[in-house]
């Protein structure tokens, strides 16, 4: 049965499209807003629903790791997203990675083709009346930031995101470069640049000096850990790389038999194996000084860039204050956020916002009562730290073990994690049942269809 209440989705990104699919497959009316290609933000470059701006992974697919817990955890609920995801899967070794366009596509089809499912072209500016969830995503237009801060108060968070440059792979050197993965897990889906010490040395050099892109005057210069620039890095010092995104370990260079002195990863970033991203490589130089110094990376020296890493400005809400860990706003019962703006840092993070925030929206228009995932869920540890009251000095924050709570064994390492982790498949199975959060109707099963 159609509700007759509407729920407003602002931004079809990865939080607002899980949002938009959630509700619709709970029988719940949509109008989902979507301003590109109206008006396109700095890092975007289609009006594709769920475009990935940043890297095309959706990192580990472990159950022995919380990311790769919180995958499956989202598939159990029912994720568009982990589904499409899975659908359009690029070799990355132990990672979730997605021919980035396909994935897009199979987002906005999916979503055009919901009858329950309204989509407006145009940018909001004012905050909808009536049940909302607002998942505009870290490039929040300065019209509808600016409503935001008005509701929420003026206080301003935010840092800085880097995207890394994509090569094709006709231009890498073959005859330098070698295929493998780490330890031999995943056979030999990255391309691998080896460096002996006087390449690493100079690359710094090199990289630091450099032109980078300026800040405004009235900015500072705040970076979330995960997505660090690799010349903030080499500031750190002239080792920090190498035991970075640039570590050798688990890797033998076959022209040497030995490992390497340090290493450049290149992961396949479309299905047909044309476009590689440079791993851990998102940088703020000047397009020029990309070009020279990636250039000095052996096997790059004739790379063609299909797209340079840029700089882009993140915002994101004090959500300790803001928000309840129902993702309602502790000031406006029917309005909730969702997606990276509330601090969730990583694309299934955000896609896993956007699917509780439906979750309590379309329980808030039923009359339900509101609901909060388990602790011991991936999910649940991230909400519960993004929401808590007590903390200051908030900074975004990815899924990981350090969330969830500890163990009653004495298990450790692997063992350890894969306890965690059934722990938590357990516990979200069990909420799902107790909670009565999937929905089992006709139209739950028509809006499923349409992500097949």
């Amino acid at each position: 049965m159609i509700n007759n209440g509407i729920v407003n989705v602002v931004g079809a990104g990865l939080a607002g499209s899980e949002a938009a699919f959630q509700l619709a497959r709970r029988g719940v009316l949509v109008r989902l807003f979507e301003m590109r290609p109206v008006r396109m933000t700095e890092a975007h470059s289609t009006g594709l629903f769920g475009e990935l701006v940043c890297s095309n992974s959706l990192r580990n697919a472990s159950v022995e790791t919380a990311v790769g817990i919180l995958k499956e955890e989202m598939r159990r609920l029912g994720s568009i997203v982990i589904a499409t995801a899975d659908r359009t899967r690029v070799p990355a070794g132990a990672a979730l990675a997605v021919d980035r366009e396909e994935f897009a596509r199979g987002l906005t089809e999916a979503l055009s083709a919901d009858p329950l499912i309204e989509i407006r072209r145009e940018e909001v500016t004012t905050i909808p009346a009536g049940p909302t969830i607002i998942a505009s995503g870290p490039l929040t237009s300065p019209l509808l930031s600016s409503e935001l801060a008005r509701l929420i108060g003026s206080r301003d968070l935010y840092f800085y995101d880097a995207i890394a440059p994509i090569v094709s792979a006709e231009s890498i050197d073959m005859n330098i470069a070698f295929r493998a993965s780490r330890y031999g897990k995943g056979g030999d889906d990255y391309i691998n640049c080896p460096l002996d010490e006087p390449q690493y040395l100079a690359f710094v050099a090199a990289l630091l000096e450099a032109e980078k892109v300026a800040a405004h005057n009235f900015e500072r210069m705040i970076y979330f850990e995960g997505c660090m620039p690799i010349e903030e890095m080499a500031r750190r010092g002239p080792l920090t790389l190498a035991f970075g995104p640039m570590r050798p370990v688990g890797l033998i260079d076959p022209r040497t038999g030995r490992r390497p002195f340090a290493v450049v990863q290149l992961r396949q970033d479309d299905s047909l194996s044309r476009l590689y991203n440079l791993v851990g490589f998102q940088t703020k130089m000047i397009y020029p000084e990309q070009r020279r110094v990636l250039r000095m990376i052996p096997g790059l020296a004739q790379a063609e860039f299909i797209r340079f890493g840029s700089l882009h400005r993140n915002t994101f809400i004090d959500s300790p204050r803001l928000l309840r860990p129902t993702l309602q706003l502790r000031s406006r019962d029917d309005l909730f956020l969702a997606g990276q703006m509330i601090g969730v840092e990583g694309y299934v993070e955000s896609a896993a916002a956007g699917l509780l925030a439906a979750i309590n929206a379309a329980r808030l228009i039923s009359g339900a009562p509101m609901v909060v995932p388990p602790l011991s869920t991936a999910l649940g540890s991230l909400i519960a730290y993004i929401s808590d009251s007590q903390r200051k000095d908030f900074q975004p924050m990815n899924a990981n073990f350090g969330l969830m709570p500890e163990l009653g064994s004495r298990a450790r390492g692997q063992l350890k994690k894969s306890e965690i982790g059934a722990r938590a498949l357990t516990a979200i199975g069990e909420w799902i049942v107790n909670e009565a959060i999937n929905p089992t109707d006709s139209s739950a099963r028509h809006s499923a269809g349409a992500a097949n």
